[in-house]
Order: C-alpha cells, then structure tokens, then sequence
C-alpha cells in the first residue's frame, strides 16, 4: 500500500502506521515537540538537519488557500464587508493554526518515508501479544 491520508490526518508514523510523530498530549507551548523516532518501529523522525523546511513552505501554500477561498466567497457571493470577511478569515486561521503547523509536518514525512507493510504487520503482532 502507498500514501495514507488517514495515517497522515492523525500524526501516525508514516513506515508502521502505528506510532504517534507527535508528543502527546498536545502541549500548546511545544506544538511541535517530537520524539527522536517512532516508538514502535523506530522511524526517525526528524532524518536530516532542516528535514521539514520544505514543510513550511506546504503549510504556507495550502493555508493560504484554505484561507483565501472563504474570503472571497464571503466577499463576492454573500456580499460580506472586507472588515468583515477579514475578521472571519482571522478567526479561521487561529482555529486551524495548530492543525496545519502538525498537519504538514506530518503529510511532508508521509511524503518522503515510504510505507513498509511488513514492518506494520510486526508491529501489530507485537501490540496484540502486548509485548
């Protein structure tokens, strides 16, 4: 199996499928606190220096249009006030900040580390034997 963008919605590790990217629980103060690897299969997560710079440069281009979109419908289709739209647009981006900050870290490493099915199948085996 290739890409899985339920794997990717919610932070699993993109090699086992299993392991959470994340730290949890979500620290609103370290957004992006990572552990060095995948807990169960030992993915790195952070494989080079500056890895997830191309990350933020994703993040800019799908919030921009996340955002962008809205707007201009609130603009031009229900004749909103730009003040207004804008406010709109601003309280849009505060409630999705975090989840595209993660999101496209999580979707760039899902872009570059491939999928080992076999690795996944392990890791479930070792989960349900509790081990």
């Amino acid at each position: 199996m290739g890409f899985s963008i339920k794997a990717m919605w919610t932070n699993k590790c993109p090699r086992c499928r299993q392991g959470n990217i994340f730290t949890e629980p979500f620290n609103i103060s370290k957004p992006l606190d990572m552990p060095k690897q995948c807990a169960d299969c030992g993915q790195f997560t952070e494989p080079e220096p500056g890895f997830y710079f191309g990350a933020m440069f994703l993040s800019y281009i799908l919030s921009s249009w996340f955002l962008l979109l809205p707007t201009l419908l609130l603009v031009f289709y229900f004749k909103w006030s730009v003040g207004g739209a804008i406010a709109f647009t601003i309280f849009l981006a505060a409630l999705t900040y975090f989840k595209f900050l993660r999101g496209c870290r999580s979707l760039w490493l899902h872009m570059m580390v491939k999928h080992n099915p076999q690795i996944e199948k392990d890791v479930k085996q070792r989960i349900l034997q509790g081990v």
